[in-house]
């Protein structure tokens, strides 16, 4: 099999895993370092970078779930036990955890949606590095990536918004194909009659 064989073999199977599936081993820091440094190999407009990694060490989970949690207590006082648990259980989701930023330059003249893409772009790739390596990943955002509390903890400034919580680690198991779009559904051919 060649190169390209294998990379396009790669796309058409490439998964995610459920966050709470993904157990050890993750990356080492070598390999964290690499899949980083491939994410930021993406289309970025203008060299702005619009993105910032966030990694939240293994011995930092304790302090990033009570983090989480004072923020959701305040967001929503009247919240039950078990929503309190699933905050805990999401801080403490598989070896790896970055949380990817959006931090676009509202000074530049590159649009902002542009810059945005761009840390689309960088997550996708990251996800793409993690899996190269022999990994499985999972992008997911949920209450926690649109609370301000929690950007501003994790470093976000001024327009940054927190673009998701990518998870990596081992699947135990081969993950199950799931339904995808026909591509007649998301594609067509334009034409000037149309």
């Amino acid at each position: 099999m060649n190169d390209t064989t294998s990379l396009l073999s790669y796309l058409a199977t490439r998964r995610s895993g459920k966050p709470r599936q993904l157990v050890a081993p993750g990356p080492s820091p070598a390999q964290l370092d690499a899949i980083l440094t491939i994410a930021a190999r993406t289309p970025d407009h203008g060299k702005l970078a619009p993105w910032r990694f966030v990694v939240i060490d293994t011995e930092n989970r304790p302090e990033f779930a009570q983090m989480l949690d004072k923020a959701y207590r305040r967001e929503r006082p009247d919240a039950g036990r078990l929503e309190h648990e699933a905050v805990a259980a999401f801080a403490h989701q598989a070896p790896c955890l970055i949380v990817i930023l959006s931090a676009p330059d509202t000074t530049s003249h590159i649009p902002l949606w542009e810059q945005q893409l761009s840390c689309g772009a960088a997550t996708m790739n990251l996800l793409h590095a993690a899996h190269a390596h022999g990994f499985a990943g999972s992008w997911i955002t949920g209450w926690a990536a649109y609370n301000d509390e929690v950007a501003s903890a994790l470093g976000a400034r001024g327009d940054d918004r927190i673009a998701g919580f990518v998870f990596i680690g081992t699947l135990p198991d081969s993950p199950e194909e799931r339904l995808r779009p026909a591509l007649g559904d998301v594609m067509r051919h334009w034409s000037p009659e149309a």
